[in-house]
């Protein structure tokens, strides 16, 4: 990745969020952390973020309706819904309104380093084409 590349971390445990930036510190991308769904959406209109790292499960606006917003707002956007409480029907919904990937937690610094690279490079595939 590269310092043009923004990525946007949505989860509601601070542990999760520290842990996902600490792990993307080194890649020279620009990283934010939003602690919510409303949180996500008002820091995404201020600066549209090239990917967004996204929990499913959090308190008031779920991870499903910020990605359905984000993708319907902001297509440009890659999200990743990262997962604690996987399922069939949660990954194909997902994927049906636009997630780029979906994984189920724990993820390690690797995980996340390599969910990013992939969500970027199908961004500049997708901008390429388009």
């Amino acid at each position: 990745m590269n310092d043009k590349a923004s990525i946007l971390i949505v989860d509601d445990e601070e542990v999760v969020r520290r842990s996902h930036l600490r792990s993307l510190a080194d890649t020279g991308c620009h990283t934010e952390a939003a602690e919510d769904g409303h949180q996500a959406l008002r820091v995404m209109e201020q600066h549209p973020f090239d990917v967004i790292l996204l929990d499913l499960r959090m308190p008031g606006l779920d991870g499903m309706d910020v990605l359905k917003t984000i993708k319907e707002r902001w297509p440009e956007s890659e999200v990743v819904v990262i997962t604690g409480y996987p399922s069939i029907e949660t990954a194909k919904e997902a994927v049906r309104l636009g997630a780029q990937n979906y994984i189920a937690k724990p993820v390690g610094p690797d995980d996340v380093i390599k969910a990013a690279n992939e969500a970027m490079t199908q961004k500049r595939w997708a901008l390429r084409s388009a």
